[in-house]
């Protein structure tokens, strides 16, 4: 499937011509009617998901990055305990996930978006939605989650991890699992954090227990399993064969 970018979307964002405007315009009104249709549709073929994982990562990455190898055996593995894999269904981590949740069993789900560029969908995914707004895509990212792995990425994988840690923060959504694979990649960016953010006062000490860093497959698994089956919330896994 090859995805064709609609300029005319980006007015959705586009401020109006004339302030003192009063009416709704068209184009607007156009929008809220796809706006609901992918919202039902997300819905829909999501309802009866179960205990799913998002795993967040860079789109840019060959499958032979070991980024990209961690990324499946952590979705292998958690598929084999029963859990759903979710990603945003494009190429690199997305894929490395949505190959390991295949390759297990369990079902693997995919909220694509449209791109001009990225714009291919891998073809591990049982469930395929696809999405023309990035608001509703991280609506149903988040929806159906009961942990989250941020896996190494760029401006779209910062975006979903400080998303979630909003969300959680300001009590949108119950406490979770939030894990960053890879110490190297994100030491720099909590240093950061600490050193102004939390020295101006601009989060709470306690805001820094929302997430923690993981640096195997091992602890990264084991980072998801632990609080689920503390919670009661852990599926029985498949059967064998």
């Amino acid at each position: 499937m090859e995805f064709v970018r609609n300029d005319n979307d980006r007015g959705l964002l586009r401020p109006p011509e004339r302030y003192e405007q009063a009416v709704l315009d068209a184009d607007d009104a156009l929008r809220l009617v796809r706006i609901q249709e992918e919202f039902l549709r997300g819905f829909r073929k999501l309802a009866g998901l179960g205990p799913a994982v998002t795993l967040f990562g860079s789109a840019r990455l060959p499958q032979d990055h070991p980024d990209c190898v961690a990324a499946y055996e952590v979705a292998y593995r958690l598929g084999k305990e029963g859990l759903a894999i979710v990603t945003g269904g494009g190429p690199g981590i997305m894929e490395a996930a949505n190959r390991g949740a295949k390759e297990a069993g369990t079902i693997s789900v995919a909220a694509n978006i449209q791109l001009p560029f990225e714009s291919t969908p891998n073809p591990y995914q049982d469930i395929s939605l696809t999405f023309r707004y990035f608001f509703i895509r991280k609506v149903m990212l988040v929806k159906y989650a009961r942990a989250f792995i941020i896996f190494p990425g760029g401006f779209g994988t910062l975006d979903e991890l400080f998303e979630v840690l909003t969300l959680i923060q300001t009590e949108k959504v119950s406490p979770m699992p939030i894990l960053l694979y890879r110490s190297s990649y994100w030491q720099d960016l909590v240093k950061w954090i600490n050193a102004q953010l939390l020295a101006e006062r601009c989060i709470s000490p306690k805001d820094l227990d929302l997430f923690r860093i993981v640096d195997s497959v091992d602890e990264a698994v084991e980072g998801v399993i632990q609080p689920l089956t503390a919670a009661g919330t852990l599926p029985v896994p498949p059967a064998a064969g």
